[in-house]
């Protein structure tokens, strides 16, 4: 594709795979007739399936989308990086304000995970995927409460079958200011969320 600029444009595969092994929440995006449907759900990559593998999620059985991820329906789903406002004080030479970010587009069918065992284990691998705790929790597939869970959501796999990498993160510019931009990102991401989170949430 044109767009973005080829130097926007990340071309190694291995950088797409970090993005949604540090950023799993996606947004899921099908369609039918004129109607879209979009759900937020994090999504664990399984390189077994096919040629770029496969992406495997789970959603409310009562949600409307549900229907649309089976049968080899095309869906869309974007990882969403770290993003944040470049001032052009951050940079060395004269520039003007932008936005830098990192995404990525994955064109994908969609097809249902059917036995309830191979649901409750695939939720199981994602959550030792990320579990990041000194003790990290173990899923008990053989809980009561987890057999249950199965009778109310559904488990599904998304099979790549392209992908995109819009990585904005000032790659026109020189080395100084690229790196620059690199470091006022990274302050981005450290920011406390305390007062947002304080104004948002009844406390």
């Amino acid at each position: 594709m044109s767009y973005p600029p080829k130097q926007h444009q990340e071309t190694k595969f291995s950088a797409i795979l970090e993005t949604i092994k540090h950023y799993p929440l996606a947004t899921l995006i099908s369609a039918k007739d004129s109607e879209i449907f979009t759900t937020h759900v994090p999504l664990i990559h399984d390189a077994s399936e096919g040629k770029f593998g496969a992406l495997i999620g789970h959603i409310d059985k009562l949600n409307p989308h549900v229907e649309l991820l089976q049968n080899n329906i095309p869906s869309q789903v974007i990882f969403h990086g770290p993003d944040c406002y470049i001032s052009p004080h951050v940079y060395s030479t004269t520039q003007l304000p932008t936005w830098n970010y990192v995404k990525v587009h994955i064109s994908a069918k969609a097809t249902r995970i059917q036995k309830n065992d191979a649901v409750i284990a695939s939720i199981a691998h994602m959550t030792s995927v990320l579990e990041t705790s000194q003790e990290p929790y173990v899923l008990d597939q053989e809980d009561p409460r987890v057999q249950s869970l199965a009778n109310y959501i559904v488990g599904f796999k998304l099979e790549i079958t392209a992908w995109e990498g819009k990585f904005k993160l000032s790659q026109n510019r020189i080395a100084k200011d690229k790196n620059l931009a690199k470091e006022a990102l990274i302050q981005k991401s450290r920011n406390d969320i305390t007062a947002f989170l304080n104004g948002i949430l009844d406390t």
